[in-house]
């Protein structure tokens, strides 16, 4: 969302509030009921959470399934003040909470890149030698695929 906002968007200085607090463009910025915490300890976004796919993206492809759940560890979310305008531009969100309040995965569609794809969760907590995290799994066969057309 950053590389994009910077790149694509012209917001050059576009940032996360986690590594620039005074961010002129705050695309990735501090939960809400986080905001007015000052002690830290445990109070981040963590453990498993639903995430609805929508059905024309390539998150569905790769997961075959409208309604996934993905662990999570994190304070920080895609600020949806900028949604309007990311979206207009060509970063679909593809993945979200099931209210809609919360973008759970980004993607470029395949025309413009051919796997582009990003989420907020972490796949690696999920993902076994014998059964890899579908995104993971996508990420090689689109690799492949690439490597043998």
């Amino acid at each position: 969302v950053i590389e994009f906002s910077r790149n694509v968007l012209g917001m050059e200085t576009a940032n996360s509030t986690e590594f620039d607090k005074n961010t002129e463009f705050p695309v990735i910025d501090i939960l809400l009921d986080q905001k007015n915490i000052e002690n830290l300890g445990g109070t981040m976004r963590l453990g498993l959470y639903p995430c609805k796919l929508e059905k024309d993206s390539l998150a569905y492809e790769l997961y075959q399934e409208e309604l996934i759940y993905e662990r999570h560890r994190h304070r920080y979310e895609f600020n949806n003040i900028y949604k309007e305008i990311i979206q207009k531009n060509g970063l679909k969100i593809s993945g979200t909470s099931p209210d809609g309040t919360l973008a759970e995965i980004v993607e470029l569609p395949k025309e413009l890149h051919p796997f582009f794809i990003a989420g907020q969760f972490h796949p690696e907590f999920k993902s076994r030698p014998g059964k890899p995290h579908p995104l993971f799994l996508g990420f090689v066969k689109a690799i492949y695929k690439r490597e043998n057309n």
